[in-house]
C-alpha cells in the first residue's frame, strides 16, 4: 500500500486526466511504485497499480515489460543502464559493457553481491552525440572511458558510505 502522501499524489495525478481515462496515469503511477517499494515492480505491486487505476493488470504489465525505465526485480543502489543502440555500439559501448561486467564481477541484469550496482542494457536514451553514454538514476555520463567509469563507480561507493 502506498503511504497516504503517495496515495494523494496518485489521486492528483489521476485527476489530471477525463474521467473513465485513468489508465492515461499509468507510467506516472508506475514510477512513484517504483519508487515507494524499494525500486523495482513485482507482480503485487503492478497489481496494486491496476486496482488504484481499474484497469486489468495485464495493462500494467503490458508497460512495465516494454519500457526500461522499470525494474522487474530487485536493483542495486546504483543502476546502470548503459545504451546499446547503433550509436553508442559505434562508439564503444559494447567495450564499456564489457568493462563494467569485468570491474563489478557481475553480467547483465545482474547486481553486485554488496548490492550497490546493478548493470542493464538500455535502448537509445537520445544522447547520441554524447556516445557511449549511461544513464545513473535521473542523470547521463557521457563519452564514457574505463577511466570516467572507474571514477563514477567510486563516486557511488564514496556516497553509499
Amino acid at each position: 500500500m502506498f503511504s497516504e502522501e503517495k496515495l494523494n499524489k496518485v489521486k492528483e495525478i489521476i485527476a489530471r486526466y477525463p474521467a473513465g481515462k485513468q489508465k492515461s496515469a499509468l507510467i506516472p503511477v508506475l514510477h512513484l511504485a517504483q519508487e515507494e517499494f524499494g525500486g523495482w515492480l513485482s507482480s503485487e505491486t503492478m497489481d496494486y497499480v491496476a486496482s488504484l487505476l481499474q484497469i486489468k493488470p495485464i495493462e500494467v504489465y503490458e508497460v512495465a515489460t516494454f519500457y526500461s525505465m522499470f525494474n522487474l526485480k530487485p536493483v542495486g543502489k546504483y543502476v546502470f543502464e548503459v545504451c546499446q543502440t547503433g550509436p553508442c555500439m559505434l562508439r564503444g559501448s559494447d567495450n564499456i559493457i564489457d568493462y563494467i561486467k569485468k570491474k563489478l564481477d557481475i553480467s547483465v541484469g545482474e547486481t553486485t553481491k554488496d548490492g550497490l550496482f546493478t548493470l542493464k542494457t538500455v535502448e537509445c536514451l537520445g544522447a547520441c552525440g554524447y556516445a557511449p553514454m549511461m544513464q545513473l538514476g535521473k542523470h547521463y555520463r557521457e563519452h564514457l572511458t574505463p577511466e570516467k567509469v572507474d571514477a563514477i563507480i567510486e563516486e557511488c561507493r564514496s556516497k553509499a558510505n
